[in-house]
């Protein structure tokens, strides 16, 4: 048993590498929270005319299925 807990910390080291420190994810979720909040607008807009234009193409295709 201690050799798996072994093999499994020592094959995790490796991987810490790989995490970014936290004060560059800080930038990163500020650059992503800007862009979420820039799109946001656009996307309350947009989705009825989406949904709208998915709306009439299913039932287009529902009539033409039917018919």
């Amino acid at each position: 048993m201690l050799q798996v807990f072994f093999a499994v910390a020592f094959s995790a080291v490796p991987l810490t590498l790989y995490i970014p420190p936290v004060r560059s994810l800080n930038l990163f979720v500020d650059t992503v929270e800007e862009a979420v909040r820039q799109t946001g607008s656009y996307a309350v807009r947009a989705y009825p005319r989406i949904h709208r234009a998915f709306q009439r193409l299913f039932t287009l295709l529902l009539r033409r299925l039917r018919a």
